[in-house]
């Protein structure tokens, strides 16, 4: 798997908003169903997202930094290499491979060296000095989890297949965003005997609504509003994340006007209700009899300057 810094083009020290920052965008721009017709957008978004998943979790990411997981979260050998790398190095360098066996240049194979050498090749030690290497934990699953809008809004639980055909049930928080990565411990791929499994992480990506669009922990809602309700002022049904609720739209509201719903956001958000004001597309004689006539007390012209360039 690929350097998951270069994945998601970012570097190395970059900020963790930085790094949800460049997923969310390669994540739109990658996703199968925005691109049909182009045979390699699957592998590609599963790959954002794997780097993704494991750039997100500081742990993970600590861990690849150090060198101790590869991009795939999967345990990597003991430092200093096998015993290849040994072989090279340092007192290994000794001992180079002929046709008939290993040739000693220098004279001498004691019993330091062929503890250090099996230590190296086969990560074990023997005499007083055994280290030996304890049971290797399970890797971790990476999962993209696609959310409706209003199941991350309200919270959720979710029956999620795992690649061995286990089912595992993910409770959703209410509230949560686009990138989250959620945890569930224990239900990645067992480890070694003795050794815990690894960890299930689901990177979550979150479907667009009709209607509602979520800014930080409110609710926007663009409200379409006739002429006579904007001008009149009028009490109306509007939907909210948790249901209908009614609204007080004031007389001689304007085209773009926000009001807001307190509380009725996530995690302690509102809603804003931004409004749409909508002119008669069919025949209306009256009003068009009327507006012939009428005389606007503000004489503000509203396209003042915009010929001043």
């Amino acid at each position: 798997m690929d350097d998951p810094y270069k994945v998601l083009g970012v570097a190395r020290d970059a900020a963790a908003e930085d790094i949800r920052k460049a997923y969310r965008r390669l994540a739109k721009q990658w996703h199968p169903d925005t691109n049909p017709d182009k045979p390699g957008a699957e592998a590609r978004f599963k790959a954002i997202s794997a780097a993704y998943a494991l750039l997100s979790d500081p742990e993970l990411r600590a861990r690849f930094d150090r060198g101790e997981i590869d991009a795939a979260g999967a345990e990597r050998a003991p430092a200093g290499g096998g015993w290849r790398d040994w072989a090279e190095t340092g007192r290994g360098a000794r001992y180079r491979s002929q046709p008939g066996g290993f040739e000693d240049p220098g004279g001498g194979f004691d019993e330091a060296d062929l503890e250090e050498f099996l230590a190296r090749a086969f990560g074990t030690r023997t005499g007083a000095g055994a280290r030996p290497r304890g049971p290797m934990r399970g890797a971790d699953i990476r999962a993209t989890l696609r959310l409706p809008f209003l199941d991350a809004a309200r919270g959720a639980v979710r029956t999620v297949t795992l690649p061995d055909g286990r089912t595992v049930q993910l409770t959703i928080p209410a509230g949560t965003e686009d990138g989250t990565v959620l945890r569930l411990a224990g239900q990645g791929m067992p480890g070694e005997p003795g050794a815990p499994a690894g960890d299930l992480l689901a990177a979550v990506e979150v479907e667009p609504h009709r209607f509602f669009r979520r800014e930080g922990r409110d609710i926007l809602l663009e409200l379409p509003v006739t002429l006579k309700e904007a001008v009149l002022g009028a009490r109306i049904e509007v939907p909210t994340i948790a249901g209908p609720v009614t609204l007080t739209i004031p007389p001689r509201s304007a085209d773009g006007s926000r009001l807001r719903l307190r509380g009725r956001g996530v995690q302690g958000g509102h809603q804003v209700v931004v409004l749409k004001v909508l002119v008669p597309t069919g025949v209306e004689p009256e009003l068009e009899a009327f507006l012939k006539t009428w005389t606007p007390r503000d004489r503000t012209n509203p396209r003042a300057g915009m010929l001043d360039l």
